[in-house]
């Protein structure tokens, strides 16, 4: 009973998916990847550790489904051996979500952080 869990990963071999990565093998055959840049593939290899990570705005209301595509996105990096990292607001989170703003944004109070 001390064995944890194994992952068993999913690649079908009718789907071609010509990549060299199986992290990015993964992730194009769940559909998370429709284009890629070129040359990023060299940045993945199943021979070393890539360290990706996501940041939440903590002054939002909660999580969306936005939110879970890329946890669920980490969460394979890890699975694949790479290093996965989350981070929640710092001073980022005092001076709230840029999305839509074309002035420099004001502080917000702890009191609007802390909600």
């Amino acid at each position: 009973m001390g064995k944890t869990a194994s992952y068993k990963l999913f690649f079908n071999p009718l789907i071609p998916i010509l990549m060299k990565s199986k992290f990015l093998q993964e992730l194009k055959w769940r559909g998370l990847i429709k284009d890629i840049t070129p040359y990023t593939e060299d940045h993945f290899t199943d021979s070393e550790m890539n360290t990706g990570y996501i940041g939440f705005d903590p002054t939002a209301k909660s999580l969306h489904v936005g939110n879970l595509c890329a946890i669920y996105m980490l969460r394979h990096l890890q699975l694949h051996g790479h290093k996965p990292i989350v981070l929640l607001g710092g001073f980022t989170g005092g001076i709230g979500d840029p999305a839509g703003k074309t002035t420099e944004r004001k502080i917000l109070s702890d009191e609007i952080v802390f909600q």
